[in-house]
């Protein structure tokens, strides 16, 4: 009893040099502080390969989520916000915030309280039809552009993907000669000097998720079931989006996806430049603190890859 109760209170495994430690004792003294309601609830670590949120199952029913890392923190209160707007206008299941706390108890910043979502992480493996999932996730990104942006955070000012290609350049680059021995890089290289010549979005912004990867959908019964962590949640180019075509799909279903979508060639490019861009930057800098989130990245850098050169 006496191992289990002092792994319920070790810190949550650190991704970032300068993260806070955060474990139930804090949570419970915030709940406590602030809604002593939910205080004797039974509270739980989730394992998770997210990398700026620590998340703790609340009872059956909910789930605290608290900022790790401080470039984190402004989603809380776009959270708040817009996730309860746009929830009505989407097929599928999306986070649901209940209540936002305050700094307090040594923790510095605004956190949450979620219904909890029932699900597991999508893998290749945990998909019983993956053409289905990409019909689905193509409604749910369909739906998601057609909702009223106004008032919605733009991609510069939330300062994430929707933005042109060119903002991620450099970072990209160092990132991928970060890998040199590890990918191909000079064939990483001339699809993403390809991608930068592509024509940007010319038309009307519209509301992307901003961080669609295997790891922020849940999967029930094994279909896809719900969309998670909207930090990424902004108004702008919905490219970014498509990064899930290359992360979980492949040959026919990636076809689905991108029928479904009705996507045009350069916007189908820039999606795979994305996806390109997230693999290479996650890799090197999570190689040895998320072996998960690291897998997802190099299974997707592998499709990207893949289908240039074969289409090159």
């Amino acid at each position: 009893m006496m191992v289990e109760e002092e792994k319920i209170l070790m810190p949550i495994a650190k991704m970032h040099t300068d993260e806070l430690d955060i474990d139930v004792t804090l949570v419970r003294r915030l709940l406590a502080a602030q809604f002593p309601q939910w205080a004797g609830l039974p509270i739980e670590p989730v394992p998770s390969a997210g990398t700026d949120n620590s998340l703790f199952r609340l009872g059956k029913d909910m789930a605290v989520r608290l900022p790790r890392i401080q470039w984190a923190v402004k989603d809380v209160e776009k959270n708040h916000r817009w996730l309860p707007r746009i929830a009505p206008f989407l097929p599928l299941t999306i986070p649901v915030p209940l209540a936002k706390g305050k700094p307090g108890e040594g923790y510095p910043w605004q956190w949450s309280v979620f219904r909890w979502l029932e699900g597991e992480s999508a893998t290749t493996e945990n998909i019983i039809d993956p053409c289905q999932a990409a019909a689905d996730l193509a409604q749910f990104i369909t739906a998601l552009q057609q909702i009223d942006t106004t008032g919605g955070p733009t991609a510069a000012e939330a300062n994430v993907r929707g933005m042109p290609l060119g903002k991620r350049d450099t970072d990209t680059r160092n990132a991928i000669a970060a890998l040199s021995g590890m990918i191909d890089t000079d064939v990483a290289i001339k699809l993403w000097d390809d991608a930068l010549q592509v024509p940007g979005w010319e038309r009307q912004p519209v509301w992307f998720h901003g961080d669609m990867l295997p790891g922020n959908l849940l999967v029930e019964h094994g279909r896809v079931s719900a969309v998670i962590d909207f930090g990424g949640l902004a108004v702008g180019d919905p490219s970014c989006d498509l990064m899930i075509a290359w992360g979980l799909f492949s040959g026919e279903c990636r076809e689905v996806f991108r029928t479904a979508l009705q996507v045009e060639e350069a916007t189908w490019l820039r999606g795979r430049a994305h996806a390109l861009s997230q693999a290479v930057i996650f890799i090197p800098y999570y190689l040895n603190t998320n072996p998960v989130g690291v897998a997802n990245a190099r299974h997707m850098l592998a499709e990207v890859l893949g289908e240039y050169q074969a289409g090159n």
